[in-house]
């Protein structure tokens, strides 16, 4: 007859194998198991994630894991990239670090991952090493997260999610309009300040881009779109009169605001650039 203990630890393996039979590594995500190791609770697994964006799910974890977060291809500009993850409302079970060169630095304890909020630093930092917290019933626990590598504007603190607060220049603008999650002509319907970012809700008469659709059309005869972009709240923005072009990023499913001039403003630079040839890419202005 089996010991309680045993018929517990063989039913957490049944389930594992059930609930994990699909689990793998590629090169973008990565799902695994501390069971598949638990007699080895020193060892420590490398992950090598190789993608802009994906997800890292690790049930029962057990000892460590170290995760090498990497550009698909590699650049020099690949050393200017952030690294920003994004903890479930359900994660828990680990504490996590960056690992540079062997020397750990905190990032995230456990008790700080059901917050849901977003943590970025630079790649050169180092890798993420989590590290499981003992438990006595691992069975209810679960580390996972969301990650994204962020290019940032020039000057911006490679520790946050947004750019920085300073209007962008003519040539910012011309090539931000080319390489943006999204671009857009409207107008600001309202500003609300929430913890430590302001959510800009706009209206778009024009949607030029949206790598996922952050803003939706309202139908009707007239076609316009509504949604919010996230900003600094340090920025200090305001409701006010007249059209901009709204140009930036997704990043978790959250618009966040790039640049944003005075439509008319950005116009003339546009047909200035138009008249020199020195447009980096088209945008039907008419």
């Amino acid at each position: 007859m089996l010991s309680p203990f045993l018929a517990y630890f063989l039913s957490l393996v049944v389930l594992c194998r059930i609930a994990c039979s699909q689990y793998s590594s590629d090169q973008c995500s990565w799902r695994g198991s501390g069971l598949t190791h638990e007699g080895h609770t020193r060892d420590v697994e490398q992950v090598y994630l190789r993608c802009a964006q994906g997800y890292l799910e690790w049930l029962y974890p057990t000892g460590a894991i170290i995760v090498n977060l990497r550009p698909n291809t590699l650049s020099p500009a690949a050393s200017l990239l952030s690294v920003c993850i994004k903890p479930s409302a359900e994660s828990s079970g680990t504490h996590i670090y960056l690992d540079r060169l062997g020397k750990l630095r905190l990032l995230l304890r456990e008790e700080d991952q059901a917050e849901g909020r977003v943590h970025c630093f630079s790649i050169q930092d180092g890798a993420l090493f989590i590290e499981a917290v003992p438990q006595r019933d691992i069975s209810r626990k679960i580390t996972a997260f969301q990650y994204e590598l962020v290019n940032h504007r020039p000057g911006a603190d490679p520790q946050s999610l947004s750019a920085p607060c300073q209007p962008c220049t003519d040539t910012e603008v011309l090539l931000a309009v080319c390489t943006s999650d999204f671009v857009a002509r409207g107008n600001i319907l309202g500003v609300a300040e929430e913890e430590d970012q302001t959510s800009v809700t706009v209206s778009l008469s024009r949607l030029y881009r949206q790598k996922t659709q952050v803003f939706v059309s309202g139908g009707g005869r007239a076609k316009r779109w509504t949604g919010f972009v996230k900003m600094p709240s340090q920025c200090g923005v305001k409701p006010g009169d007249g059209e901009f072009l709204f140009i930036g990023t997704v990043r978790f499913g959250e618009a966040w605001l790039s640049c944003a001039p005075r439509y008319k403003d950005f116009l003339r630079v546009y047909q200035d650039a138009e008249q020199r040839g020195t447009n980096p890419c088209h945008l039907d202005t008419d």
